[in-house]
């Protein structure tokens, strides 16, 4: 089985996370779930002072993979498969330290929600993201709308979950989602991470427990659930069929 989720533990006791698809813009796949969760595992035992979450190629991620969670689907079927994504997402939100995702390219639907689980997000100044998946006539779906009401405005989050727009790097950053923008000639990221090398692990699991503490995740992770439901239910939709089919026509 090829490995489309790398990990390692580094000399500075962080561990790191890849998503290492990029011939297919790392878009998700249920295969990949699984690497996922595997990876997770791994880290959680070798207990690093936080954990990254970066990847290979020009796109972070393109969101979920249309050849599993395709337009046919019956509502149950694609409300398990949205599950098992979300409890992905929930294993960052409560990972027991601090989690820092380096968007070193695009993050589109899918792709914004898993960075969203994560509880720093530093970008490339070129870079641009989008929860588009109104566009397709669905709405988020593995939890990170309901995560994005966490990490911004709520305001602004309502707001771009509805109108399904791109903004850049920096716009975000304006907006909190995005909390360093660096551009592409500094961008390092040994020299990115050192702010965070120096600290100890206890130091971090504090700061993880406040921070989980502040924002209820028994409440978070019901709002989550809700939300792979309300997607299922539009899964099957007219709009939402024809929107893939169109997809998947422009990458034949």
């Amino acid at each position: 089985m090829k490995s489309y989720v790398t990990y390692k533990f580094t000399e500075n006791k962080y561990s790191v996370i890849t998503l290492n698809r990029p011939e297919k813009k790392n878009a998700i796949s249920l295969e990949m779930v699984e690497q996922l969760n595997a990876a997770l595992t791994r880290a959680k035992k070798d207990k690093g002072n936080f954990l990254v979450l970066n990847s290979k190629g020009n796109v972070f991620c393109a969101g979920g993979d249309l050849k599993d969670f395709h337009g046919n689907l019956e509502v149950e079927q694609i409300r398990k498969q949205l599950s098992m994504m979300k409890d992905v997402l929930t294993e960052f939100v409560s990972f027991p330290v601090p989690t820092i995702c380096l968007l070193s390219g695009d993050a589109y639907g899918g792709g914004c929600e898993l960075a969203s689980a994560c509880d720093i997000r530093i970008a490339k100044e070129e870079s641009k993201f989008g929860f588009v998946q109104s566009n397709l006539g669905i709405l988020p779906g593995w939890g990170g709308g309901s995560l994005l009401y966490e990490r911004i405005d709520s305001s602004f989050a309502m707001r771009w979950i509805m109108e399904g727009k791109v903004f850049s790097a920096p716009y975000l950053e304006k907006k909190a989602w995005i909390h360093k923008v660096i551009h592409k000639s500094d961008w390092d990221e040994e020299l990115i991470l050192r702010p965070y090398i120096n600290k100890t692990r206890v130091q971090m699991e504090f700061i993880k427990l406040q921070y989980n503490e502040y924002i209820s995740t028994f409440t978070l992770f019901k709002n989550m659930t809700n939300e792979v439901n309300r997607c299922s239910t539009l899964w099957g939709s007219k709009r939402h069929k024809e929107a893939i089919h169109k997809a998947l026509h422009k990458n034949k």
